[in-house]
C-alpha cells in the first residue's frame, strides 16, 4: 500500500527537493497590505530576495493559515487515488495550521473507510521540519510502511535540533518574541540574541552574544555539543534571512573542522520570515536532545 507524505510551506525545502521526493504541500498564506499571496504555491514564483528587501524598507506582512478548501481538494484526490497520507505539521506552538489540517484530515478520512490519515506535530520548525519530512520520504523510498515511518518521526523528533539568530531584534518584538525594551536595547548595544526550539515546539531565547560572527560561531558550538554520530549518517540543514554569506560561513566553520558534509540551504519562508525579519540565520540537526 502506497502512501504521499504532506507537509505544509513552513518547511523551507527547496522546490527540487520537493518535486524530488514527490511532496504534498499546503501553502500558508502571506500579505502585504490587500496583496494576498500563497507560500510555495504550486506555480507561483516568490522573490524571496525581494521579500526580505520590502521588510528591510519598513514593509509590514502578515500571515495566516493554508486554504483550507485547497488542502481539502488536495487531501481528497489523494485518497481517491488509493493512497494514504502521512501529515508532519508546522509545531502547533507556533502556528495553528496542524490543529487545522490534522482535523480537516481526520473527518474526511471517514469517508474513504479504506485508507488511512496520520498527522503528527513536528514540534520543529523551518527546515527542522523539512529535514523530519526529507527523512520520512527517504524511508519511504527504503519500502518503509506508513506506519514505520510515523513511528520513527515520534521516536526522533525530539533529537531534531534547532538554533538560529536574528540579526534585528525589533522584527521579534513585533512578533511578540521580546520586549521592546530589549529590542531597543539591543539594537543599540549590536546584540545578536541565540535562540532555540525547546521540546514544546516553541521558540525560546537562550542567551546573547555581542556581534554577528559571535552568535554564528555559538551556533557552530551549539552544533558540537550535542550532534548524533556518525554525522555522515546526517543530512544538516540551513536556513537563512536573504543572507546567503552567513549561511556559507556556518558551512565553512563546519566543513572546516568536520569535512565535507551533507548540506541543504535555502530561504526562510515569507510566513516564517515575516516575524523573524531579514538576516535570520538557523540551524538544524540530529542531536542527542533539543
Amino acid at each position: 500500500m502506497t502512501f504521499k507524505i504532506a507537509t505544509d510551506s513552513c518547511c523551507n525545502l527547496p522546490e527540487d527537493i520537493i518535486d524530488d521526493l514527490d511532496l504534498t504541500i499546503f501553502p500558508l498564506v502571506f500579505m502585504i497590505g490587500e496583496e494576498q499571496h500563497q507560500s510555495y504555491l504550486k506555480g507561483e514564483v516568490t522573490d524571496l530576495q525581494q521579500f526580505y528587501t520590502h521588510m528591510r524598507e519598513g514593509k509590514v506582512f502578515t500571515t495566516s493559515l493554508p486554504n483550507l478548501k485547497g488542502a481539502e481538494a488536495e487531501l481528497k484526490a489523494i485518497f481517491e487515488s488509493g493512497n494514504d497520507v502521512l501529515y508532519l505539521g508546522l509545531s502547533s506552538a507556533l502556528s495553528g495550521t496542524y490543529e487545522a489540517i490534522n482535523l480537516l484530515g481526520n473527518d474526511l478520512v471517514k469517508n474513504y473507510p479504506d485508507r488511512t490519515f496520520i498527522a503528527i506535530d513536528t514540534l520543529a520548525a523551518s527546515l527542522g521540519q523539512g529535514l523530519l519530512v526529507y527523512y520520512a520520504a527517504k524511508m519511504r523510498a527504503e519500502g518503509k510502511t506508513i506506519n514505520e515511518v510515523a513511528s520513527w518521526i515520534r521516536e526522533n523528533l525530539l533529537h531534531m535540533c534547532h538554533w538560529f539568530t536574528v540579526d534585528d531584534l525589533m522584527f521579534l518584538y513585533r512578533g511578540g518574541r521580546v520586549s521592546r525594551t530589549a529590542a531597543f536595547a539591543g539594537s543599540l548595544l549590536n546584540i545578536k540574541p541565540v535562540l532555540h526550539v525547546n521540546d514544546e515546539g516553541r521558540l525560546i531565547p537562550v542567551e546573547k552574544t555581542r556581534g554577528r560572527m559571535k552568535s554564528i560561531r555559538r551556533l557552530f558550538e551549539h552544533f558540537k555539543e550535542t550532534f548524533t554520530e556518525p554525522l555522515s549518517d546526517q543530512t544538516l540543514a540551513i536556513s537563512h534571512g536573504d543572507c546567503i554569506e552567513d549561511a556559507l560561513t556556518l558551512k565553512k566553520m563546519i566543513e572546516d573542522e568536520y569535512g565535507p558534509q551533507k548540506f541543504i540551504i535555502n530561504y526562510v519562508d515569507p510566513v516564517i520570515g515575516a516575524h523573524s525579519g531579514p538576516g535570520t540565520l538557523a540551524f538544524f540537526f540530529m542531536g542527542s536532545h533539543r
